[in-house]
């Protein structure tokens, strides 16, 4: 009897082991709680943020760690990172704030947060990558709440690790007394897989124009939906001050169904759907801002600033799990008629009180529009995220265009066929010896260059379609294509710049003097691009390297004015509207904004296209010390690419996909093929297709989002494939000579199913491996105890009890605390310890596994030395 109980004793350890192994919180969380940071105690019950709540739920407490703002309209920021590896769901909020002190709050997920600090500015921004809101709070606003069996997935392979809170405090007179505030949120995660994933559908006017005095201005946007459905839940409307109404609607066959209706003007937090809407393949999804221009004397465009509007319309959504889809964006109008049959609700906006009114813009009276300074601040808190549609950028390496035998490649642009055309310089080359002190062109006697420096490609298979340019260039640079696809091209050994038509031998229009620098109205110094403005026809020259300037001209080339000035080297830190080498412009339409690269200050300067007035600059530490090319595609992405590293310094050279609302990045791009060596320009499409030219690689690269890559090796595969560009791409596949269905949910739906079934089996053949070994140790115990009592009968008993305590004291390891498998297995020869004291229930947080040191340090190898920088 003694050893049928020492038996289930040893049965009951060991089973109650392999379930702490599998997920006991404690664990997990052991290592985290012991490098969190530690909160102020008014902020926390606990110095614990992670609290356990069983098996496979915890809380994650974000909170601000004791702050106390010194201004109104403060807003600061604070990250958590997830405490878990693997992914886990977001399955509830609980919010903790006083509406006496804080205005609102937003939490947002991301990979890296803009700053290390324990609390930052958010003016420093949230997030150094894309993020996306996964909630809000505002004062007098319910609070977001998830149904049941759903949630944001979080972590593991594709969702964020880190989640950063944004608080904004309005009026701080509540801190009078010097009190700390500890205002924040409490998450409730599960490692529990979700049947319905939650994710955010961003509605966004990008063209809208409010006239002055107007008193009606309808933003309409609308898009049809391709994908598997969706349910919604959840909205959040976004105007700047002139907006009085925002609504959303789906519309299916002709009936409009409302999603939403709420001013602008009220604390934007989500509201709850009234009534449940789902949205299903081919349904519009419609939104209408309705704005009014009284009181205002100038135009008002779509922008950041607080003198700009925004028309956002944000829906929460969730979907089936295997369909699930994080984020989708929404920018255009795609049927105009409609908008004749929506609502009359749509047009009435809601009354709101003056005392909403303050409570929801902060404490005091509205900025006026002669502070400039309070303005870019009031800009630079806008919380506002373009969501993107969950790309990323990679490398077409089976386009051919990287083959091509080119001089430095010094400009790339798009022609009104979304050609590619690229401007290089043959057997002409850039070096020490090109220009003398006073930048006079020194190399003048090899003549101009002999092959065509003006080459328009198939994006496709990079095939010849035209040339030109021969005999007219010495050392080209910057090259733009106008809306009629003339060329626009300057040349820094000429100090000029060309109008070119597509189909004519001489220039049609040529600014500055041939071979002479200067910086007056009639000259240029080494001017290095031009841009052109599609409503107007104005033209804006960034000149250059040896002057620091941007210049306008009429169409027909008659100076209007000029903006900017050189860096003051003595002063450390460039002011605004300060260049030193603006290298590459991109005209904003959307914004009516003029972006400068400006090179050698690391940064992205922007302006208003009307007054050449400073409205921001974009920079980030990753782009290092030097910007040398931008490109934007309406609908609100910028492009750029960076300088190669200095000695000493670790920034890689890459691209970059940037919000241009918030400024910050959403993805990096390098090639796969070669290296970048000194990318000199950049050029984009709306779908995402990128071209990089590389000046001293003297190559061309392009690049495509994962996306639109994933429909041509389908296409590649003998399937059919048909894009319907409405808010998106959509593939519809259809497998030739097939009798099977050609619906694509449908088939979608069987692969799906075919990936569920596959980790099914995986989980099951682990657990069968795991099970094994306990069942293999239980037979040899129950076979030593037959063994040993029919050997030696009743000494056989107490010589088993001392074996069996000699395996249990192995089973528990130095600690003798408790059962540790981890330890056990570990202790016998040839046995891998990777991944198995991660789950034992102590130990895991003393010892550090064998592996982990080979591959970070074959992450973290140093790349060859940079070359130095050039002036090319």
């Amino acid at each position: 009897m003694a050893g049928s109980v020492n038996n289930l004793l040893i049965l009951f350890l060991v089973f109650q082991n392999i379930c702490l192994g599998f997920r006991s919180p404690l664990s997990v969380f052991k290592r985290y709680e012991d490098t969190t940071r530690s909160l102020s105690s008014q902020c926390l019950g606990s110095d614990r943020p992670v609290i356990s709540l069983g098996l496979s739920d915890f809380a994650l407490d974000i909170r601000m760690p004791g702050v106390t703002p010194k201004q109104s309209d403060t807003y600061l920021c604070m990250s958590v990172p997830l405490p878990v590896d693997d992914e886990a769901y977001v399955v509830d909020f609980k919010p903790y704030a006083s509406m006496d002190t804080v205005h609102h709050m937003l939490l947002f997920g991301c990979n890296e947060p803009s700053s290390t600090e324990n609390y930052w500015d958010c003016d420093e921004g949230t997030c150094k990558d894309k993020s996306n809101i996964l909630y809000a709070w505002a004062r007098n606003a319910p609070p977001t709440r998830l149904p049941k069996g759903v949630g944001f997935r979080v972590g593991g392979e594709t969702g964020g690790r880190y989640f950063v809170l944004q608080v904004h405090y309005g009026d701080i007179s509540a801190f009078r007394d010097k009190h700390k505030d500890c205002s924040g949120v409490t998450l409730h995660l599960t490692h529990q897989k979700q049947p319905l994933i939650a994710g955010m559908y961003l509605m966004m006017s990008v063209n809208t124009v409010i006239p002055p005095g107007e008193k009606v201005v309808d933003a309409d946007i609308a898009c049809h939906y391709k994908r598997f459905p969706m349910h919604l839940f959840a909205y959040r409307v976004h105007t700047h001050r002139l907006g009085k109404v925002v609504s959303g609607y789906r519309v299916r066959n002709g009936q409009w169904t409302l999603i939403g209706r709420q001013s602008p003007q009220l604390p934007q937090a989500f509201y709850p759907v009234e009534h449940p809407v789902d949205v299903s393949y081919d349904d519009i999804l419609a939104a209408r801002c309705v704005f009014s221009g009284e009181g205002r004397t100038t135009e008002t465009h779509i922008g950041g600033t607080a003198n700009d509007e925004m028309c956002n319309f944000y829906i929460m959504y969730y979907m089936e799990a295997k369909h699930a889809v994080s984020y989708m964006t929404c920018t255009q109008n795609a049927n105009p008629e409609m908008f004749r049959n929506i609502p009359q609700e749509a047009n009435i906006p809601i009354p709101v009180k003056s005392d909403m009114l303050k409570m929801a813009h902060g404490h005091h009276e509205e900025t006026k529009d002669t502070d400039k300074s309070s303005l870019l601040h009031q800009a630079k808190k806008e919380e506002e995220e373009i969501l993107d549609q969950d790309f990323h950028i990679e490398e077409v390496v089976e386009w051919p265009g990287l083959d091509l035998k080119l001089g430095q490649v010094s400009g790339l642009a798009l022609d009104p066929e979304n050609n590619l055309v690229v401007f290089h310089r043959g057997d002409h080359v850039w070096d020490e010896n090109s220009f003398d002190s006073k930048f006079v062109y020194q190399q003048r006697g090899l003549g101009p260059i002999e092959q065509n420096t003006v080459l328009v490609l198939n994006p496709s298979n990079a095939k010849l379609l035209h040339s030109m340019g021969k005999s007219l260039f010495y050392l080209p640079h910057g090259l733009s294509v106008d809306k009629n696809g003339n060329y626009w091209v300057t040349d820094v050994a000429l100090h000029q710049v060309f109008k070119l038509g597509p189909d004519k031998k001489e220039p049609l229009l040529i600014l500055g003097v041939a071979m002479q620098p200067g910086s007056d109205r009639s000259h240029f110094c080494q001017p290095t691009d031009v841009a052109v403005d599609p409503i107007t026809g104005s033209v804006y020259v960034s000149d250059g390297y040896c002057n620091s300037r941007i210049i306008q001209f009429s169409p027909s080339g008659l100076y209007v004015m000029q903006w900017g000035e050189g860096t003051e080297t003595s002063s450390g830190k460039a002011k605004p509207g300060q260049f030193r080498i603006p290298h590459s412009l991109a005209l904003i339409p959307d914004f009516s904004q003029l972006c400068v690269a400006d090179r050698e200050n690391g940064r992205i300067q922007c302006f208003r296209l009307e007054t050449g007035e400073f409205l921001r600059d974009i920079k980030h530490e990753s782009f290092g010390r030097e910007v040398f090319a931008i490109s934007y595609v309406p609908g609100g992405l910028l492009f750029a690419v960076n300088g190669m590293p200095y000695p000493g310094e670790a920034e890689a050279v890459q691209g970059f996909v940037m919000n241009f609302s918030t400024g910050e990045i959403m993805d990096t791009f390098i090639p796969l093929r070669k290296r970048f060596e000194m990318p000199h320009d950049v050029i984009a499409s709306e779908d995402k297709t990128v071209f990089v030219g590389d000046v001293h690689a003297r190559a061309v690269w392009k690049f495509a989002s994962t996306e639109k890559m994933e429909h041509r090796s389908v296409k590649k595969a003998g399937i059919e494939v048909q894009e319907i560009k409405e808010s998106e791409t959509v593939v519809e596949a259809r497998l030739k000579n097939s009798p099977e269905s050609t619906d694509p949910v449908k088939k979608q739906e069987k692969q799906h199913l075919v990936g569920q079934a596959s980790t099914g089996v995986s989980f099951v053949l682990i657990t069968t491996l795991l099970i094994i070994p306990v069942v293999v140790l239980l037979a040899i115990l129950v076979f030593i105890r037959w063994r040993k009592t029919t050997v030696y009968g009743a000494d056989g008993e107490h010589k088993l009890d001392s074996s069996s305590g000699r395996i249990l004291g192995r089973l528990r390891g130095k600690g003798g605390g408790g059962l540790n498998l981890g330890n056990f297995f570990a202790s016998h020869k040839g046995y891998s310890r990777k991944g198995f004291d991660r789950l034992s229930t102590e130990g895991s947080d003393q010892e550090k596994d064998e592996d982990d040191g080979t591959d970070s340090e074959e992450e973290c190898s140093a790349p060859p030395p940079p070359p130095a920088p050039s002036s090319s």
